[in-house]
């Protein structure tokens, strides 16, 4: 009985003999495993960037917003019934015990000017909480300062890009700028945040809330920020908020309420969801392949009847041809997805260089998954041909000559 290693011996001698057969079937597995890793990477990257795009403000928040939504997401703009927020509600929220943090939000766009230069900039009405609710870090000066939200007060504070494009690289602390047709004192500049999902968070204005309610005569909140210590927090400080505004708002419940952990639970299943499926429609390469073996395979017994009969006449049984023509197919497709792996890889070091911008990130599973399967199906594909080689009958096998 022929070893494992002969057997593989033979078939790699038998591959070599037809270069061109089996060139192009290596090829279609490692197109296949290529896809599967591009898609792949591309899916997964991309729910990577932007988990970490809502991860960098916590996973702590709730956040609350006027008008009641069932099913759409967007409150009071989509359908649902409207009331406002005020900062009477939020004050509150703040005396909920498992507040930790609190900012209400108003929200406007406006031209900052200052020396001359100026440019139209979303200013954001919050309180002096909002750096430890939403992981902002200030840069030099200080913050608003705390007090009565409802209380409006001259001073600013700017994001870093703001701050370069209006004073270069003078500092801007102390000076005044006109914002939305109000003269502010500017009394800090914030750190570097970056953007998110194309928001730019350092081109921005951050004003006390009140300012801003008066600067865009505002007469609601946009939203109210929740921060909450711990996990086990979460769902009496849901119940409590959502009592409280309750009966505030007459018995109603017209207002939204949602929590980053949920959002950000729904967006990853989603975004799961959406990778498998990538990752499937690159699988179709696979099957192509697949059918590129079977038919490879089928013809390459119909060739080599003689070669068949010879072995049969020599003593090989019919396991050992069949062992035989199973690890030609099993070599193929190892073959075609070692190949197809180092050109997924390859090929993503490439869109890297020429797109740094691109989320990539290619799962060590997904590689290894894609190297298994395209074994099992080159296995799955040269079944039936070695079957039939198995079964030819040697006497007639050799006839064919």
């Amino acid at each position: 009985m022929a070893r494992s290693g002969e057997l593989i011996r033979l078939a790699s001698g038998a591959l070599r003999g037809h270069r061109l057969r089996t060139l192009l079937s290596v090829l279609g597995i490692a197109i296949g495993v290529t896809a599967v890793m591009v898609l792949t990477s591309i899916g997964q990257g991309t729910r990577d960037y932007v988990m970490g795009q809502f991860t960098q403000f916590g996973t702590n928040i709730i956040g609350i917003n006027p008008g009641k939504t069932e099913t759409l997401g967007l409150p009071g703009i989509m359908g649902g019934t409207t009331h406002k927020l005020t900062l009477e509600d939020a004050e509150a929220l703040q005396r909920l015990p498992a507040v930790e943090h609190l900012v209400p939000l108003a929200l406007g766009q406006g031209r900052v000017e200052a020396g001359g230069r100026g440019r139209s900039v979303a200013i954001y009405g919050v309180t002096s909480q909002m750096p430890a609710a939403w992981r902002f870090e200030l840069g030099v000066g200080e913050f608003l300062p705390p007090g009565d939200p409802r209380r409006a007060s001259a001073v600013a504070v700017m994001g870093p890009n703001l701050k370069d494009e209006l004073f270069g690289e003078e500092s801007a602390l102390g000076e005044w700028v006109r914002a939305a047709g109000v003269r502010l004192r500017v009394i800090g500049v914030m750190k570097p945040k970056g953007q998110v999902l194309g928001i730019d968070l350092d081109n921005t204005l951050y004003v006390p809330v009140a300012t801003a309610m008066q600067m865009f005569n505002l007469a609601e909140l946009f939203e109210i920020d929740l921060t909450y210590a711990h996990a086990g927090q979460l769902e009496q400080l849901l119940a409590d908020a959502r009592r409280v505004l309750t009966e505030r708002h007459g018995g109603r419940e017209d207002f939204t309420i949602t929590t980053q952990a949920a959002m950000l639970d729904v967006f990853g299943n989603v975004m799961e969801i959406i990778t498998l499926a990538v990752g499937a429609i690159g699988g179709i390469s696979l099957l192509v392949g697949a059918i590129g073996i079977l038919t490879m395979m089928w013809i390459a017994v119909g060739e080599r009847t003689s070669e068949i009969g010879l072995l049969r006449a020599i003593g090989a049984d019919r396991r050992q041809v069949l062992g035989l023509f199973l690890w030609e197919a099993v070599l193929l497709s190892a073959c075609g997805g070692l190949t197809g792996v180092a050109a997924g890889f390859a090929f993503t070091a490439l869109v890297r260089a020429l797109l740094p911008g691109l989320p990539l990130h290619t799962p060590p599973e997904y590689v290894a998954a894609a190297l298994g399967v395209s074994v099992v199906v080159g296995l799955l594909s040269g079944v039936l041909p070695a079957a039939r080689a198995s079964s030819l009958d040697p006497i007639e096998a050799l006839r064919a000559e």
